[in-house]
């Protein structure tokens, strides 16, 4: 008889690591050691050395590539929300109480194609790919926007804990499946008035008029039972973990379990104070573990280590993207 085989859960391993990071290392923080330009120089040495780059990004890293949720890209595409409703932000527009179904999704299909479905205004994703594409390396990331992939990165090596814009769930629990919007999000966006430009891409028409709704018919529906559905963003026990985010769940508990004792680069870039136990607090807790390990923090004033293993780590307070520039040299 073959012994029952439990799939491993990376997701709920490295929260546990994270917890045990904050439990273990409490000796204070380091802002790192050594002036900017050396850490620089430590940590093209410590990427050219290392068997194993493990990827975490937060969204200090879509920001870096000009994915910004305010300022120009907001006021551009989201005037007439802002003005009627008076939402400031695409983050706060995610959660305002529309009146009706058919002004909520409209937000929505806008929101879901400028994050998801475009590639990102600045080349960051594609020049990080770059300088590890010839490298081991996976992605953890808590990013809703699937930019890595857009850029190239192995599908195979990534894992998006939080959901993905481009993907609904139903709201019956019942259904644990995940619906793929792409086709719904063009449609919408048609809908609402705007036009592709000659590289395809959707953009305001010349007058700027634009509907604030989309047609009834076009609400979007659970194919499997007609029931509602939602974005597939986690934000309470109701997030539908799918076949592809148990598959993806478990090929980094694996890479981590089989790279655990050797020279690993753990870079996280972006990440913020919002999910620290699903990225941060692992990275510092498996640097800890291992004395050939090295932790990277890259973040535009937020890059620190805990005290106790600052000798292993880089902390360089900069904008990613011009980061990237100054390793490139």
């Amino acid at each position: 008889m073959k012994a029952n085989w439990k799939q491993p859960n990376g997701y709920i391993e490295t929260i546990q690591k994270g917890l045990a990071g904050v439990r273990s290392l409490g000796g204070g923080v380091s802002l790192g050691k050594g002036n900017p330009s050396e850490q620089i120089v430590r940590l093209r040495a410590a990427l050219a050395d290392a068997d194993a780059i493990v990827i975490g990004a937060g969204a200090g890293l879509s920001t870096s590539a000009g994915l910004t949720y305010s300022g120009e890209r907001f006021e551009r595409y989201f005037f007439d929300f802002a003005e009627k409703y008076g939402i400031g932000d695409m983050y706060s527009g995610g959660f305002y109480p529309f009146p009706d179904d058919e002004t909520r999704w409209a937000w929505w299909a806008r929101h879901i194609y400028f994050n998801r479905y475009i590639d990102p205004p600045k080349p960051v994703y594609k020049r990080l790919l770059e300088l590890v594409k010839d490298r081991n390396t996976f992605v953890i990331t808590t990013n809703v926007d699937h930019q890595f992939q857009r850029a190239g990165f192995d599908k195979e090596r990534l894992f998006y804990t939080q959901g993905d814009y481009g993907l609904f769930q139903s709201v019956n629990p019942a259904i644990r499946e995940t619906f793929d919007n792409e086709d719904w999000t063009t449609r919408a966006m048609a809908a609402q008035g705007f036009v592709r430009d000659a590289n395809g891409i959707f953009q305001l028409p010349e007058d700027g008029r634009i509907a604030m709704r989309i047609p009834s018919d076009l609400i979007p529906r659970c194919p499997t039972d007609g029931s509602d559905v939602v974005m597939n963003l986690r934000s309470d026990d109701s997030f539908v973990e799918d076949e592809g985010w148990h598959r993806a769940s478990a090929s980094y508990a694996d890479f981590l379990r089989r790279h655990e004792a050797g020279r690993v680069l753990y870079l996280e870039l972006g990440v913020g104070a919002n999910t620290p136990v699903i990225i941060k607090y692992p990275f510092w807790q498996m640097t800890a573990e291992n004395p050939k390990a090295t932790y990277a923090c890259l973040n535009y004033s937020e890059a620190f280590c805990p005290r106790e293993i600052d000798g292993q780590s880089l902390c360089v307070n900069s904008d990613i993207g011009a980061l990237l520039d100054k390793l490139e040299r």
